[in-house]
């Protein structure tokens, strides 16, 4: 039996909560280890409940609601209700029994009130969301504490003094969560990594990534991987590619940007008009679906622009190499071409795989004092580019 089919039934008006031998012998389950594990399974993702009978039903059966918790700095949170057609639920500071920012729970509602806003208790936690916290340790004689640096997370963490870790008052450390008390009791943790001292160069960044939990090595399977690419791209493969090298290409990007993924080509056509071709750089070549590459850089998701430092999607080898449109460089990609008339409007487009050659790395001020004009030797540098 599925998930959704379990569900399907208990949604029936004419159902009412069961044990799971009870559900067993009604639907006529074969395979109980397994039916028992899906009950197990929907229970932890609150989708369904086990009351104190022993018995499964639905939450809103019972008056109860599940959902991700979204905590405020003055200590109290909203509910975000799983089903989102169901408004969010108030949750005062002593009503949230432990529970923090981001934790998947379980709410029983308040009767109505005259605020006529919804509000609750949480009676269980499905899921802890934090696991390991960046904040400032504050030392006393015997012990510390940490006070996390996402202010809603409303609570300081207790360290004994056997686990602070050499950290020192006003540092600011990682702190792994060890012991979760009941009630409104601090959680206990242990110092994990001291990152230096808050008013420290750096140490801010470094929180940040430690905080959001960036990716900052790649793991060996992918370095194994790319290995195995080329530095440059070979000749063989600009095979079923249109070769559009003798264009004249630009990149357009901040001053110290480092993976330049799209150029342009412009062409003025002889009726009126312009040829535009925009230029994406082909990563899927190099990066194949399945691999250790493609499954790390899903997980990242996107590259991460700090102050002081970019933490890739794709290894420095790809992203500022082969796969980064360099001035001077052959480079495979995919190009849009538009035929555009003197309105403006697109009269014609194909899409297709090629290969190019960027003419110049240019800058957004580069670009912007060419377009102001008054700049004589910036103009005689690009003259072959200007109109």
């Amino acid at each position: 039996m599925e998930k959704k089919e379990l569900l399907e039934i208990m949604r029936r008006s004419t159902y009412k909560p069961l044990t799971a031998d009870e559900l067993v012998k009604e639907l006529s389950i074969d395979n109980i280890p397994l039916f028992l594990e899906l009950l197990r399974e929907l229970e932890q993702e609150g989708e369904i409940i086990l009351t104190r009978k022993q018995k499964y039903g639905l939450p809103e059966r019972m008056g109860l609601v599940t959902g991700r918790l979204q905590g405020n700095p003055k200590g109290f949170a909203f509910l975000l209700p799983s089903n989102p057609g169901r408004p969010d639920v108030y949750i005062s500071q002593e009503d949230l029994n432990g529970a923090l920012h981001n934790d998947r729970v379980v709410v029983r509602l308040h009767p109505a009130t005259d605020r006529g806003r919804p509000e609750g208790e949480v009676i269980r936690i499905l899921k802890r969301a934090n696991r390991q916290v960046v904040g400032s340790f504050e030392r006393n004689r015997d012990y510390g504490f940490v006070v996390p640096d996402d202010k809603r997370l409303s609570i300081e963490i207790f360290i004994d003094a056997r686990d602070t870790g050499g950290a020192r008052h006003g540092d600011k450390v990682v702190v792994e969560i060890t012991r979760w008390r009941e009630g409104r009791r601090s959680p206990e943790g242990k110092v994990k990594e001291v990152l230096g001292q808050a008013n420290q160069p750096g140490v801010d960044v470094l929180a940040i990534v430690r905080k959001y939990q960036l990716p900052e090595a790649f793991p060996g399977k992918a370095l194994r991987e790319l290995e195995a690419l080329p530095d440059r791209v070979l000749s063989h493969e600009f095979k079923n590619r249109r070769d559009l090298r003798d264009l004249k290409t630009v990149t357009i990007d901040g001053d110290d940007a480092k993976d330049l993924d799209d150029a342009i080509s412009i062409q003025e056509l002889p009726g009126g008009g312009w040829r535009l071709l925009v230029h994406i750089a082909d990563v899927s070549y190099y990066v194949r679906e399945g691999t250790a590459l493609d499954e790390e850089a899903f997980a990242r998701g996107s590259s991460v622009y700090l102050v002081d430092r970019v933490i890739p999607m794709l290894p420095p080898k790809l992203s500022n190499g082969i796969c980064s449109l360099n001035a001077g460089e052959d480079r495979l990609s995919l190009t849009v071409l538009m035929e555009i008339d003197q309105k403006g409007i697109v009269q014609k487009h194909d899409i297709f795989p090629s290969v190019i050659k960027v003419t110049e790395r240019m800058t957004y001020d580069v670009v912007l004092r060419l377009l102001e004009g008054g700049d004589q030797e910036l103009q005689e540098r690009y003259r072959d580019l200007l109109p």
